[in-house]
């Protein structure tokens, strides 16, 4: 039997939040996580965005010949998105593009969260340029932001002698490094602070400026306040093609596609398959509303008359008069929108009804390692992506932040200074009745070849997460790993940290791909081939912690390139929480689809409505992502902001059905059936064999079996 532990945690959320580094319980949460709304960028919420673009992008999409950006950014993974925050600090055109169905959907997505300190890294290396200033302004981002950001410290722990050299080599380094309140401490400490730790654990590096996030939330945050200050945003959008143009602009082609599924259903339905509003007023419903104009105004020049406001004789102002009425009622038909896209119920009940049910077996949702390149789950392969418009924007300069996909995009300059060789790190994640198990994120003492090796750490949120692996791409035996050897080497080697964890308690699997470069280290520089053209490439762990110090390098450098700067007065910093924080059940109601929905407009209904219970999040959490300034269509973004779909019963359509809810409630708010709104996908990068771990035995079992393989 293990020993008792004490189970008490903070939860993100419960009971209060983390709000600039530190906690803060739920009746000091108002005026801290909880703002004045109506301070705050994109405050008050508003309608949902057009189809895979913010709303600022919908005029610029029509007329592109004569529009030039200042500044394009490729990727919106927390490098793009950072950058894209600190550019709207200033009063510029700036686009961001994505190939993927959304921001964060590429390394941003798959990986540990950490907000290293700095201690790891080569002294005068680039990633040791930005670690630490980077890790240093975390706090007050969060102040701005409320992404959610826990300062927990970090633990490198050692077991002999040997490694306790090991320690104090690291602790030398970090000290170049710049690195501040790093200590060594010893057994009776490291247990006072971590009791579930292996008992051989003999001392440790602790590293007190350490923190954690959810890394796909911080990029969310970061695109929102971009674009709430100005930035446009485009999704699903693949670069194909960079040329410089005779204007010296640099010309970019973009590939818009939509998934498969979406396009047949837009189709069948008589619907443009790029979704723009514009497109969707039938020709028999033009000609209807302009039917409707011309008797409009007869009505209204004969109350001109009945006022005594045109004389009836007067043949030439009555005339005049028609021909005015006319030409308003006509310019309102044909530019006002036409209402709601889709005229079906809004009734929640019934949507919940015609959804169609999560998936959680097969594999035609599998992620490939090219699929990893360019948004995962949510790239145009596993969407079974088709091309629906191509699109050329140009720009004075470009920012390549495509990650994994970097140096494809150099080679469209025909920059071949650097190539990606990508290393892939699997991650389980155990349920929240394990997060007690680890406080700090904890290490074992580095592996010469391998680097920091696995970790385990407690998540904002509770959960526990264990891994990653360090499988590079171009070695075949980590490359080919099965599924069960790639579950064995992070649960034995997990247990070697924290043995007392319960592997049966796993949820979910994820992988995300680590663009290390060929040079070994980051390249922040502009490219040989052209000064305005700058590289943020190879950026791998610690990308996360460095990416604020980065975004104030890169706008430097776009200041030594040329670019004029002039400040944006209307530059708001501040954004408000997504979630609410929640006492238990207290307060909310939970019921069959039908028993507590609201209509939409009720804010205190939709307040109490749960839409999934595992991380009892309500209706009005959804309806308040969805009215924010990035476009959301799919059920894989709610989940990524409010958490709904992520806990315990993974979505489970058996237990609450929470993905049907989502779905049905993006289908109200965004006025489109149900149909057009995307699910999760499944197996994605999982290595799990079915998607609801938390009822299959024989899946159960074999974890254990594989946490206690050595």
């Amino acid at each position: 039997m293990p020993p008792k532990f004490d189970r008490k945690l903070n939860q993100h959320g419960v009971k209060g939040a983390y709000y600039g580094g530190e906690w803060v319980d739920l009746e000091d949460c108002a005026g801290t996580f909880q703002p004045d709304s109506s301070k705050c960028s994109g405050c008050p919420t508003r309608a949902t965005c057009p189809r895979s673009q913010s709303r600022n992008a919908a005029a610029s999409t029509t007329n592109e010949d004569n529009l030039v950006y200042d500044v394009i950014i490729i990727g919106a993974g927390c490098i793009g998105t950072s950058i894209a925050r600190e550019l709207s600090r200033y009063s510029l055109k700036t686009l961001l593009v994505e190939s993927a169905d959304d921001v964060s959907q590429g390394a941003t997505k798959g990986n540990s969260g950490i907000v290293h300190a700095g201690y790891d890294d080569k002294p005068g290396s680039v990633r040791a340029k930005f670690c630490w200033p980077g890790n240093q302004m975390f706090p007050q981002l969060d102040r701005e932001l409320r992404f959610g950001y826990q300062k927990n410290g970090s633990l490198v722990v050692a077991t002999s002698s040997k490694e306790l050299e090991v320690l104090e080599e690291l602790m030398e380094r970090g000290n170049i490094n710049g690195v501040k309140n790093l200590r060594i401490i010893q057994k009776e400490e490291l247990f006072q602070m971590e009791p579930a730790l292996n008992p051989v654990c003999i001392a440790a590096l602790y590293a007190p400026d350490a923190g954690n996030v959810i890394p796909y939330e911080f990029a969310i945050a970061l695109a929102e306040n971009a674009v709430d200050n100005g930035v446009e945003l485009r999704i699903r959008r693949e670069v194909t093609a960079i040329a410089k143009g005779t204007e010296g602009c640099f010309e970019v082609d973009l590939r818009h596609w939509e998934p498969q599924d979406y396009v047949d259903v837009r189709k069948k339905m008589g619907k443009s398959i790029d979704g723009t509003e514009s497109k969707e007023i039938s020709l028999l419903s033009l000609v209807m509303r302009l039917c409707v104009s011309f008797p409009a105004s007869i009505v209204v020049m004969e109350g001109l008359v009945r006022f005594g406001l045109l004389e009836p004789s007067s043949k030439d102002d009555t005339k005049m008069v028609m021909t005015i009425v006319a030409f308003i009622s006509t310019a309102l038909v044909l530019f006002l929108p036409g209402g709601k896209r889709h005229r079906g119920t809004s009734v929640l009940k019934d949507i919940v009804a015609k959804c169609p049910p999560p998936v959680g077996s097969g594999d035609d949702g599998k992620v490939t390692l090219k699929d990893m390149f360019q948004g995962g789950s949510g790239s145009k392969t596993v969407q079974h992506g088709a091309t629906v418009a191509l699109e050329s924007v140009k720009a004075k300069y470009i920012i390549n932040c495509a990650g994994s996909y970097s140096d494809q995009i150099a080679r469209m300059i025909g920059d071949d200074s650097f190539y990606i060789k990508p290393r892939l790190g699997d991650y389980i994640l155990l349920n929240r009745n394990q997060g007690h198990l680890a406080h700090s994120t904890i290490f074992p003492c580095p592996d010469p070849v391998l680097g920091k090796g696995v970790l385990v750490q407690q998540t904002l949120w509770g959960n526990l997460i264990l891994g990653p692996t360090a499988r590079d791409m171009h070695n075949k035996e980590t490359r080919d790993m099965s599924n069960e050897s790639i579950q064995e080497y992070i649960l034995s080697k997990c247990k070697q940290l924290c043995p007392y964890f319960d592997a049966k308690e796993a949820i979910h699997g994820f992988c995300g791909a680590r663009s290390k470069s060929s040079r070994g280290d980051w390249i922040i520089e502009p490219s040989s081939k052209d000064a305005n053209f700058i590289h943020v490439a190879g950026i791998d762990s610690p990308g996360l912690a460095g990416s604020p110090a980065i975004s104030l390098y890169v706008v430097e450098l776009m200041q030594k390139a040329g670019l004029k700067m002039p400040p944006n007065i209307n530059f708001n910093p501040n954004r408000a929480p997504i979630i609410t924080p929640k006492v238990g059940l207290r307060g909310l109601k939970m019921g069959p689809p039908g028993k507590n929905d609201s209509d939409g407009k009720d804010e205190a209904t939709m307040a109490k409505n749960v839409i999934c219970k595992c991380e009892k999040v309500t209706e009005l959490e959804v309806v308040r992502a969805l009215r924010r300034s990035l476009p959301i269509d799919s059920t894989q973004g709610i989940r990524k902001r409010t958490r709904a779909g992520m806990g315990h019963c993974q979505g489970d359509a058996e237990n609450y059905d929470c993905e049907c809810r989502v779905r049905a409630i993006i289908s109200r708010e965004n006025g489109v059936s149900p149909e057009e709104v995307g699910g999760r996908p499944w197996p994605a990068t999982s290595t799990l064999s079915q998607r609801w771990v938390y009822k299959d035995d024989m899946q159960k079992e074999g974890l254990e079996k594989r946490m206690n393989n050595n």
